[in-house]
C-alpha cells in the first residue's frame, strides 16, 4: 500500500511540474512606435504587432495608457502558440507638440509586463505660414 500511495504522489508531482512549463511568451516587432512628425488632426491610430512564441494560450488581461490622449485597444481573445496578434493604439493628434508616452501591457506571459512606447511630434500646419 505504502509503494501504491508513493508510485501516485511521485506520478502527481511528475504531472503538476510538466504542466507547470508550459508558458505564454509575447514578442514584439518593436517595443517603440515612432510617429515621426505630423500634422494636427492625422490618422493617430497605429499597431504593436507580437507573436505568442511561448506553448501556451497568451491572455492579455489589461493594456493602459500613461495618459488620457493615448487610447490602447487589446485583443479579446488569447493568442494561441505561434500566432500573431496586435494592440492598437489611438493617440488624440489634436495636441500639438512632442509625443512621449507609455502603454503598459499586462498578460500571462513568461514576462508579464511589458512597457511599450509612443514617441513623435505634431506639428500645426497652419502655425507659421504667411
Amino acid at each position: 500500500m505504502k509503494k501504491l500511495v508513493l508510485v501516485l504522489f511521485v506520478g502527481l508531482l511528475t504531472i503538476s511540474v510538466s504542466a507547470q512549463e508550459k508558458v505564454a511568451q509575447i514578442e514584439f516587432k518593436t517595443e517603440t512606435v515612432d510617429y515621426g512628425q505630423i500634422d494636427k488632426g492625422s490618422d493617430g491610430v497605429r499597431v504593436f504587432e507580437f507573436t505568442n512564441t511561448g506553448d501556451a494560450p497568451l491572455i492579455i488581461s489589461k493594456v493602459s495608457s500613461s495618459c488620457g490622449c493615448t487610447i490602447p485597444k487589446k485583443p479579446e481573445e488569447p493568442i494561441l502558440p505561434g500566432k500573431v496578434g496586435e494592440i492598437q493604439v489611438k493617440y488624440d493628434t489634436n495636441r500639438v507638440g512632442p509625443i512621449r508616452k507609455a502603454i503598459t501591457v499586462i498578460s500571462n506571459a513568461s514576462t508579464p509586463t511589458k512597457v511599450l512606447k509612443i514617441k513623435g511630434e505634431i506639428k500645426d500646419p497652419n502655425s507659421g505660414t504667411k
